[in-house]
């Protein structure tokens, strides 16, 4: 008789077969302990430079102040 077609006997020969490898699980598990230290150490350590903000919420348009900023010219200065 073909084997593949018989039922196993042990269910839990069914679970090993489709369980992740051990190597997987605990590459995984490295993964998220490296994620959840380099957050919480970043969180300890503040923002990069000084005066630097987080984003603002709640602001109307969303849009970027560019001040006085000269935009192709349109400021002739009489040339």
């Amino acid at each position: 008789m073909d084997e593949s077609r018989q039922s196993p006997a042990d269910p839990g020969a069914v679970l090993r077969r489709f369980a992740p490898a051990p190597a997987l699980c605990g590459f995984l598990l490295l993964l998220a302990l490296m994620f959840t230290a380099s957050y919480a150490v970043g969180s300890a350590a503040g923002p990069v430079a000084p005066g630097m903000h987080g984003t603002r919420t709640g602001s109307i348009g969303g849009g970027t102040d560019m001040g006085d900023m000269d935009m192709g010219g349109s400021h002739g200065g009489g040339r």
